[in-house]
């Protein structure tokens, strides 16, 4: 495909093959803008087959958006556990709030009103905006970007040269909701970051790189991984069940419970780690110190913590150290 003109005939052929091959997805099969907005909340950052048994949930636990905005964030929070990146959940509960107070319960149609909500970007709503109310406002996703980048044989592309690209592209299709999710489908599946499927691909001849994508050009490069080194207290009581404290809402794990954590600045001697959690930018070597004195702060003893938001990282760390609750 020439940087200049999308080619009419590369929306039939996309449009075919994702009627053929479009994987089968719950969000698929509606177009509530609740259940719309948290799949995409959702999929940020995060596998779909991760997100499946999640979003199933939560639907039980937070029928529409009324239920959410009344909920306790401590309940949203829990709701979120496994699936990272909580300062989504907080923004999701923000977002239903700000939804009952401006707009009546009801999910906004307006692209500009979507776009005002807490964690909800350009492309995020417009993708809510194409699958719910058939609005031509393109999706600029990860993966939408390496397939633009490639067809147009613009590596180096910024966001902003490819929100034109991508709009061009959309109203050439006619068909918004679709298309969206044809691109986003085809950059997960055949053309992805590492070793793309050009022989698979419906829109090869229109694409610029076809079977000569060079990935060493595509990477970009690592954010280093910084090693963090936490002591973990860990004060236990048969009766009472284990000490925790909330997170600050800034940084990592915010607003979460877990033990009190102390930052130490290396390893401790010949001290081996009870667990080793990865981060996206940091690399957590958890330590865990059995505590026999009463805890002191702001905290609270819990001996069931089915009601409390914990990170990954401790629910490990606990195994690992033999905590049972």
């Amino acid at each position: 495909m020439s940087s200049g003109q999308c080619k009419p005939s590369v929306s039939g052929a996309l449009l075919d093959w994702y009627r053929d091959s479009a994987r089968d997805l719950p969000w698929r099969h509606t177009t509530e803008p609740y259940a719309i907005w948290i799949s995409e909340i959702m999929l940020q950052q995060t596998q779909v087959k991760t997100v499946l048994p999640h979003y199933r949930l939560w639907f039980e636990k937070f029928p529409d958006i009324a239920a959410l905005a009344e909920a306790r964030i401590d309940d949203v929070l829990k709701a979120w556990e496994g699936l990272g990146y909580y300062r989504r959940a907080r923004f999701i509960h923000a977002a239903a709030r700000q939804i009952v107070a401006e707009h009546g319960g009801i999910f906004p149609e307006a692209f500009d009103d979507i776009l005002r909500l807490p964690g909800v970007g350009r492309s995020t709503a417009g993708a809510i905006a194409s699958f719910c109310f058939a609005a031509s406002t393109p999706v600029l996703d990860g993966n939408v970007k390496r397939v633009l980048k490639r067809w147009h044989g613009l590596n180096q592309a910024t966001d902003t040269m490819l929100w034109p690209l991508a709009l061009q592209a959309l109203d050439a299709s006619g068909k918004p909701s679709d298309w969206n999710q044809a691109m986003m489908e085809l950059g997960e599946s055949l053309c992805s970051a590492r070793a793309p499927l050009c022989d698979q691909c419906p829109v090869a001849a229109y694409c610029t790189v076809a079977f000569q994508v060079d990935e060493t050009q595509e990477k970009r490069k690592a954010a280093a991984v910084r090693d963090v080194y936490w002591q973990v207290m860990l004060h236990t009581c048969p009766q009472r069940g284990i000490w925790l404290i909330r997170r600050p809402a800034a940084g990592i794990w915010g607003g979460l419970w877990a033990p009190p954590i102390y930052n130490l600045v290396e390893a401790p001697g010949d001290a081996t780690a009870e667990h080793v959690h990865l981060l996206s930018h940091r690399r957590l070597h958890l330590y865990a110190e059995i505590c026999s004195d009463e805890p002191t702060g702001e905290g609270a003893w819990v001996s069931d913590i089915s009601a409390h938001a914990l990170p990954t990282g401790i629910h490990h760390l606990f195994e690992k150290a033999g905590v049972i609750l």
